[in-house]
């Protein structure tokens, strides 16, 4: 299998942005008057949106929610978004994939405006043909939810499709790939293909209950399957069939 085009999250698939945003929400919480000296407990915080999760996770109501944002992004737009680290052969992966002919985007529930900015800040922004995010006022209201994910989704293929032209099987040639159950519902509902990647901060398991298609475990053999390493790739997929 060959792909011709192939969309990304951002937090856990391209890079390694624990250390920033559990930091950020870490400051939040004390500023709500809650002290949370594990981070580590606070990764259920990377991925989903900021709000699902201070509400899930602090039981927080709509007005702590919009604060707790407003306190996060105080300290993560000037020190957090840079605690963050690309991911080890993230940018040859990029390359093997634009040198295979496959346009790429990222997808992300992230704020638009701080995905381009980590794009920028690692120099790969020239990779990626379309970049989508949330809508930053939206995030500042705390309205950003997970089924956010399947929209932002559909307006970068939508992208590509008005480009593409062949519609029949456009969605048969196109990947999303992620470390969470949102980027592969997000895949699901749009009716591409679901790929995960296991070293990001979901787990194997929530992949595969969420419709994970194949997981690759490093950057190499998700360069490998997206421009048609066709012997691993028809194991992962048997693998996934099996388990």
């Amino acid at each position: 299998m060959h792909f011709d085009y192939a969309l990304f999250d951002l937090d856990g698939t391209l890079t390694a942005s624990a250390p920033g945003i559990t930091k950020s929400v870490q400051y939040a919480l004390h500023c709500q008057g809650i002290e949370e000296p594990d981070i580590e407990k606070l990764n259920v915080f990377v991925g989903p949106p900021l709000a699902s999760s201070f509400e899930k996770y602090y039981g927080f109501d709509a007005d702590r929610i919009r604060q707790a944002v407003e306190d996060f992004r105080s300290r993560y737009e000037t020190i957090g978004i840079f605690e963050n680290s690309l991911y080890p052969g993230t940018r040859e992966m990029l390359q093997k994939c634009r040198a295979g002919g496959i346009l790429l985007g990222v997808a992300s529930s992230k704020p638009e405006v701080h995905v381009k900015t980590v794009l920028a800040h690692f120099g790969v922004e020239t990779y990626f043909d379309i970049v989508c995010g949330s809508d930053y006022s939206r995030e500042q209201d705390g309205k950003v939810r997970p089924s956010d994910k399947d929209r932002i989704v559909k307006r970068a293929l939508d992208h590509f499709l008005s480009e593409d032209g062949d519609r029949a099987t456009f969605r048969a040639r196109t990947a999303m790939v992620g470390d969470r159950c949102f980027d592969m519902e997000g895949a699901k509902a749009n009716g591409v293909y679901a790929v995960g990647v296991s070293f990001g901060y979901g787990s194997r398991d929530e992949l595969l209950s969420s419709g994970a298609c194949c997981i690759a475990g490093s950057m190499e053999e998700l360069g490998s399957f997206l421009t048609g390493g066709a012997a691993w790739a028809r194991g992962q997929r048997s693998a996934v069939r099996r388990s």
